[in-house]
C-alpha cells in the first residue's frame, strides 16, 4: 500500500473475533474502514461492531483466503492460526501483517526463545525437552512450558521437586529457569510498514496466582529511570529481531538483582496495554489499524496514570452473564467499564475489563480495588 492509496475506501480484515477484535473494529470504524472479521462463535464481540462476520475456523484454508482476497489488508487479534495459506497469499502480494511467517515464529515459543536468545536478547536459560530426563536438567524448582498453544498461563507448569515430574505436561516443551522475579513488566511496541517504531510507557502487571493470569495493569510502573531506559532498548531490539509490523507487547522479568529479561512477545494487541484507550493519546488498537495500513503511528504520550483490572467470571458460576454492582462501580470518578458482550461465562472468563484515572497512581489503584470488590460477573448457573 502506498500513501496515494483511497483510505475512505479500506477494508481490513480481523482473524479472530474475541475482545481484541471487538475493539480494534471499534477504532477501525471510527476511522471509517470497513471491517470483516473471521471468528467460529456467531455473535462473537467483534461480530458485534464490524460490517461482515465470516463464520470460520482459524484452521479452515478457504475461510482464511476469503477473508484475505474480500480485505484490502489482513491482520490477528491471536496467534493460534494456521499459517499455510496465509503464507502462500502473503507471498503473492496480499497485506497480511504482521505476516504470516513472524506469527508463525511466535506461535512456537521455542524458536521466539531460540531468535531472541540468537540476536543476544537478555532472556532465561531454556532447554529444548527431548526425553524425560531433559526435564531436571537445570534442578529443581524449573519451569516447564508448551511450546505450542500455551495462552493466559495455560501451558505452564511449575516442577517444584523430582517428585512434580509426575505431573509434567505430556507434549512438544522447553524447560526454563524459575526466575527471581521483583517485578513483571510489560512494553507495548508499536512497528509500522516503513519501520517506524514508538514504544508505550513500562507498566507493571500483577498476576492472580489462582490462575496465573494478569488480574491488574500499573501505568506506569514504579521502577527507577535507569530501569525504564534499558526495559524499553530490549523491548526495541526485541520487536525489531522480528520484523514485525504491527503490535507486540513485549512481556518482561525484571530480576531481584536487577537485570531485565524477556518473557515472552504477542504479536497483536496485548492486555497490558489495555489502559491506553483512556490514558495514552493513541490507544494500542487505533495503533496497530496504524501501524498495518501504512499510516503514521500516533503519539503514544500518557495522559494520566491508569489502573488497569480485567473483569473475570466468577468462580462457581457460568452460563448467560449478569453484571451485579455497575450502578455503584460507575460512582467511582474517572473510572471507564468495558464489558466484551461474550455471551457465556465461566470461572476466570476474560468478560471485561476496568480503567482508572488518577493524578496520583496509587490514589487509582485504591479506586480500581474498590471496583474491583464491587463488580462481579456471576451465569445464569451454579455449578
Amino acid at each position: 500500500m502506498d500513501k496515494n492509496f483511497n483510505y475512505s475506501n479500506l477494508k481490513l480484515g480481523i482473524i479472530g473475533g474475541g475482545q481484541l477484535g471487538k475493539i480494534m473494529s471499534q477504532k477501525a470504524k471510527k476511522m471509517g474502514f470497513h471491517v470483516t472479521i473471521l471468528d467460529p462463535t456467531f455473535n462473537c464481540p467483534a461480530a458485534q461492531v464490524s460490517d461482515k462476520h465470516i463464520i470460520g475456523d482459524f484452521h479452515d484454508s478457504k475461510k482464511l483466503e476469503q477473508l484475505v482476497q474480500e480485505s484490502d489488508v489482513t491482520t490477528f487479534e491471536l496467534e493460534h492460526v494456521d499459517t499455510t495459506v496465509l503464507k502462500e497469499l502473503y507471498d503473492n502480494g496480499h497485506n497480511i501483517h504482521p505476516s504470516p511467517y513472524v506469527i508463525e515464529l511466535i506461535q512456537n515459543k521455542y524458536e521466539q526463545k531460540k531468535l531472541l536468545d540468537k540476536k543476544g536478547i537478555p532472556i532465561p536459560a531454556y532447554k529444548n525437552v527431548k526425553k524425560d530426563e531433559d526435564l531436571s536438567a537445570f534442578g529443581f524448582p524449573v519451569i516447564q512450558k508448551v511450546k505450542l498453544g500455551g495462552y493466559d498461563g495455560k501451558g505452564v507448569q511449575i516442577l517444584r521437586i523430582e517428585a512434580d515430574l509426575d505431573k509434567a505436561l505430556p507434549t512438544e516443551s522447553f524447560i526454563e529457569e524459575l526466575v527471581d522475579i521483583d517485578k513483571e513488566l510489560a512494553i507495548i511496541v508499536a512497528r509500522n510498514i516503513e519501520g517506524e517504531i514508538k514504544c508505550y510507557p513500562v507498566v507493571e502487571m500483577l498476576f492472580d496466582e489462582r490462575i496465573n493470569i494478569c488480574d491488574i495493569v500499573l501505568a506506569p510502573a514504579n521502577i527507577s529511570k535507569e530501569i525504564e531506559k534499558k526495559s524499553i532498548e530490549i523491548a526495541i531490539a526485541s520487536v525489531k529481531a522480528l520484523e514485525g509490523v504491527g503490535i507486540f507487547g513485549v512481556e518482561l522479568f525484571l530480576t531481584s538483582q536487577g537485570e531485565i529479561l524477556v518473557n515472552e512477545i504477542a504479536p497483536r494487541p496485548h492486555n497490558s496495554g489495555h489502559y491506553t484507550v483512556e490514558a495514552c493519546a493513541t490507544s494500542q488498537f487505533e495503533q496497530m489499524i496504524r501501524a498495518v495500513t501504512n499510516l503514521p503511528l500516533g503519539s503514544t504520550k500518557l495522559i494520566s496514570p491508569a489502573v488497569m483490572i480485567n473483569v473475570l467470571g466468577e468462580e462457581g458460576y457460568e452460563g448467560e452473564p449478569f453484571i451485579h454492582g455497575i450502578h455503584d462501580t460507575l460512582e467511582i470518578p474517572e473510572l471507564s467499564f468495558h464489558f466484551y458482550g461474550k455471551t457465556f461465562t465461566k470461572p476466570f472468563r476474560k468478560m471485561g475489563h476496568i480503567t482508572v484515572l488518577d493524578d496520583d497512581i496509587n490514589k487509582a489503584l485504591e479506586k480500581a480495588m474498590k471496583a474491583k470488590d464491587i463488580l462481579k460477573i456471576k451465569g445464569s448457573k451454579k455449578i
